[in-house]
């Protein structure tokens, strides 16, 4: 994948929370995300993953009318570089807004679903009912078709 890709602060902590955050380092070549992002997320980032400075702040600030500061601040990013970029955004309103300006996203289910199918991870369904347990919600839909889609079901 020669996409950069850029992540919201829920992805990150769920995989922290259980352990797993080097998957993203293991499944993809170039992550980013904002300093915004990396508030939210609360501790040190990870080395290998580089915080960029929006240059469109006026975006930014339009997006946190209705979006919390890291998703507002990850969705201006990709916004800045829509062809080059796949946005990590876990949080429905925050997908609904990506998808409205047309930027391709995905979830931490199928960040997951990739790092199986790259060899990174052996299953999908341990890790799902790890982040179950930690309290991440997702739904029973997403969660039947990624498992499907990992031949796991």
């Amino acid at each position: 994948m020669n996409k950069v890709i850029i992540s919201d602060a829920s992805c990150l902590i769920a995989l922290d929370e259980i352990g797993q955050i080097e998957i993203l380092k293991s499944a993809f070549p170039q992550i980013v995300t904002t300093k915004e992002v990396s508030a939210e997320f609360g501790k040190e980032l990870p080395t290998w993953i580089s915080v960029k400075t929006l240059q469109n702040s006026a975006k930014r600030n339009e997006l946190e009318l209705v979006l919390d500061a890291g998703e507002a601040s990850a969705i201006a990013l990709a916004l800045e570089n829509p062809k080059h970029s796949i946005l990590i955004v876990h949080e429905k309103k925050g997908r609904k807004i990506a998808k409205q300006h047309n930027l391709e996203i995905i979830g931490t289910l199928r960040v997951l679903l990739l790092a199986k199918q790259d060899g990174v991870i052996p299953s999908v369904k341990n890790l799902v009912a790890e982040l179950t347990r930690k309290k991440f919600r997702f739904t029973q839909t997403v969660v039947n078709q990624i498992l499907e889609e990992a031949n796991e079901s």
